[in-house]
């Protein structure tokens, strides 16, 4: 199944006899809950999930947005009504990084059938609801392992022996600008791989085909271990998403650099080169 749906396919999908659950993931980094948004005009039947909430744990050492713990998680998304055997479909504003997200944990905890709504709210042409659903309560039991995971160690090992690409903006990984982390600059040996070159202006998925080449261009090819961090595992799912639509399987670096970069004693690269 292709990792992404179009607001096209979603509308007839939604007047089907087993429509999927649909999950609103809106969220910005560094604001305040948009929640209020969603209860004002959402795709008909969509769930809220807060990312800092249900898709992250609490920040710390593990990074600003480590792993949630994962019977929460299960609980979360059965309130939202995921059962293992229904199709989910995740959505957000239209960047497209918390609904991967919530991808990303679905699927990297067992649920077979979780795509992401390309172009996000901006892209749905269809009718809008207020208000906020009340589900019935999902089965989804969360099963932990099933796409790969690094941490900061496996990390540093695939810059050496793979290829670990960084997700962010490229003055971000160069180490010119730093808003956010302590200190600027990349995982040594990783590679600067912009997750907003994945997409249009319009902000849907380049096609698989063009995928398939910037990939490549920056060093994937067949057989080669791939792995993705970002700031906090939010935008690095994204860039696991664009991967997986160019037929690319890759590890999340959740931790991402706001891990590595807390630790004074783990190596730090500058400039334009991964090294």
């Amino acid at each position: 199944m292709n990792a992404i749906i179009s607001a096209s396919e979603l509308a007839s999908d939604l007047t089907g006899p087993r429509p999927p659950v649909v999950l609103d993931v809106r969220w910005q980094l560094g604001g305040p809950s948009l929640r209020s948004a969603y209860e004002q005009a959402h795709v008909p039947g969509a769930v809220f999930v807060d990312l800092d909430a249900d898709l992250a744990g609490p920040a710390g050492a593990g990074g600003r947005h480590p792993l949630p713990d994962v019977a929460e998680f299960g609980a979360a998304m059965r309130a939202a009504g995921v059962d293992a055997d229904r199709d989910v479909v995740t959505y957000d504003g239209g960047q497209g990084w918390a609904a991967a997200r919530a991808w990303w944990l679905l699927r990297w905890t067992g649920h077979p059938s979780v795509r992401v709504l390309d172009g996000g709210l901006a892209a749905w042409e269809g009718p809008l609801e207020a208000g906020e659903p009340e589900p019935e309560p999902g089965s989804f039991r969360p099963a932990p392992g099933a796409l790969p995971l690094l941490d900061a160690d496996g990390a540093a090992a695939l810059a050496r022996t793979g290829l670990l690409l960084d997700a962010r903006a490229g003055e971000r990984y160069r180490g010119e600008v730093e808003p956010i982390d302590r200190v600027g600059g990349h995982i040594p040996g990783a590679v600067s791989a912009p997750t907003s070159d994945n997409v249009t202006a319009d902000g849907r998925f380049r096609s698989a085909g063009e995928l398939t080449g910037r990939f490549g261009s920056l060093g994937v090819s067949e057989g080669r271990r791939v792995g993705v961090y970002c700031g906090s595992g939010v935008s690095g799912a994204h860039q696991v998403l664009a991967l997986a639509v160019a037929g690319v399987p890759a590890a999340l670096y959740v931790g991402s650099w706001s891990e590595w970069s807390s630790d004074g004693s783990r190596p730090v690269a500058t400039g334009p080169e991964p090294q």
